[in-house]
């Protein structure tokens, strides 16, 4: 079963827990706490990959769509995946919370950074892997860290796009390597960010407080000397937000780690198949994480 980071208090909606709990499962289902000792023996000497899911997402669906993505990963030999569950939903306002929960983001990246600076030592290595607003809680949980960081991935970012040069811009010198993953017909990142759908339209490009988000443009200039690229998903592959992690009824293919993101005009991978978008972002975060 898949292992997991869980600092929720609540399975929908609710507040950042106080503690870091330690659980596995594929399903909520089959969700059981693990003792502390147990857990670390699972991910000493090993290369640790620890993955963040997005805003609005609870405690099921987030297990669900996490525990499906680490089944189509290649990792090497000596990796282990953890994924990161935090309260990035809200359990009245459907979605509407959006302003207030990227302080929440940050506040779990400080109470994951402290668990990890206490326990997590005894991996031989670190990285993240985050979709969407979990981009903050990475970035936090990095910019809090004690301890090297050996990749950090950042797909559909739903963050400012100049972030790696201003906010999070220390994050750079804690990490060997950087990566992006973006889509230009991210309809979520270009419509609704980053004020929300309050204001949706109000501040247009251009404007001094208007930002782009990382997700869909890629990276502001000046880039991290440790910036891997190129990041931009084809133009024709028509990727949106929520085919990152997204799960299909029908099993995703398992694809070929790519060399380098294909250019606008590729063929679709395994095209005509089902869950070949999270196949392929699966692929693709296994070959940045070597």
């Amino acid at each position: 079963m898949t292992r997991f980071l869980d600092v929720r208090i609540a399975p929908v909606g609710g507040g950042l827990a106080t503690t870091v709990g330690l659980c596995q499962a594929t399903n909520i289902n089959n969700y059981q706490s693990v003792d502390l000792n147990q857990f670390l023996g699972s991910i000493r000497g090993q290369h640790v990959l620890l993955v963040s899911h997005g805003f609005n997402v609870n405690r099921s669906d987030g297990i669900a769509c996490l525990s499906n993505w680490e089944g189509l990963l290649q990792l090497p030999q000596a990796s282990v995946f953890v994924g990161l569950l935090w309260p990035g939903d809200s359990i009245w306002a459907h979605g509407l919370d959006y302003g207030e929960e990227p302080r929440v983001a940050n506040d779990a990246g400080v109470l994951l950074a402290s668990f990890l600076n206490k326990y997590f030592g005894c991996a031989a290595s670190i990285s993240f892997a985050s979709h969407s607003l979990g981009a903050r809680v990475i970035l936090s949980t990095i910019m809090n860290l004690n301890i090297p960081v050996r990749r950090a991935v950042i797909m559909a970012g739903a963050i400012d796009d100049n972030c790696l040069c201003t906010e999070f811009q220390c994050v750079a010198s804690k990490v060997e390597k950087i990566s992006v993953l973006s889509s230009a017909k991210d309809e979520v990142l270009s419509m609704a960010f980053p004020l929300g759908n309050f204001v949706a339209g109000i501040i247009a490009a251009g404007h001094p407080w208007w930002r782009a988000a990382l997700g869909h443009t890629g990276p502001a200039q000046p880039l991290p000397a440790n910036f891997t690229s190129p990041f931009e998903i084809p133009d024709n592959w028509q990727f949106e937000h929520g085919n990152y992690l997204q799960i299909d009824h029908v099993p995703a293919p398992v694809l070929p780690v790519p060399t380098e993101v294909p250019p606008n005009g590729s063929v679709e991978p395994a095209s005509g198949a089902t869950g070949w978008q999270e196949a392929f972002s699966a692929a693709f975060v296994s070959t940045r994480f070597r």
